[in-house]
């Protein structure tokens, strides 16, 4: 099931971001971060709506988990900042040219680490 290796991508890419800010990638870290919780949105749109089209954007996926999640209080607003959160500080990250500090790449483990988790309740809840 697609939604599965989705999840599976997600807690990957906190593990990664766990490694790459051990070693002070910062930068690499927020990336991990931001993708993780990403992923794990799309796991749970592919299981919850399956009828929905697919979209190659992550603007796209932002407004369906907003829409299908958030606003429908299966996900908590606090918890769905933080994706909002994390793009910024991983765009930040990719692209400003300043490296992101290691405490705020911290933060971001910590808050894809709950994020993540979140999305794997609702994935289980669906199973």
């Amino acid at each position: 099931m697609i939604a599965n290796d989705l999840m599976a991508k997600a807690m990957q890419a906190i593990a990664s971001a766990r490694v790459l800010h051990d070693v002070g990638d910062a930068d690499g870290a927020c990336n991990r971060a931001y993708y993780a919780m990403f992923d794990s949105v799309r796991a749970v749109l592919a299981a919850t709506a399956p009828d929905t089209p697919a979209t190659k954007t992550h603007k796209g996926i932002h407004v369906l988990f907003h829409d299908r999640l958030v606003r429908t209080g299966q996900v908590p607003e606090m918890i769905g900042r933080f994706l909002k959160r994390a793009e910024t500080v991983r765009y930040a990250a990719d692209y400003s040219g300043e490296t992101v500090g290691l405490e705020i790449a911290h933060e971001m483990i910590d808050q894809a680490e709950t994020f993540v988790a979140a999305m794997k309740s609702l994935l289980d809840e669906q199973a």
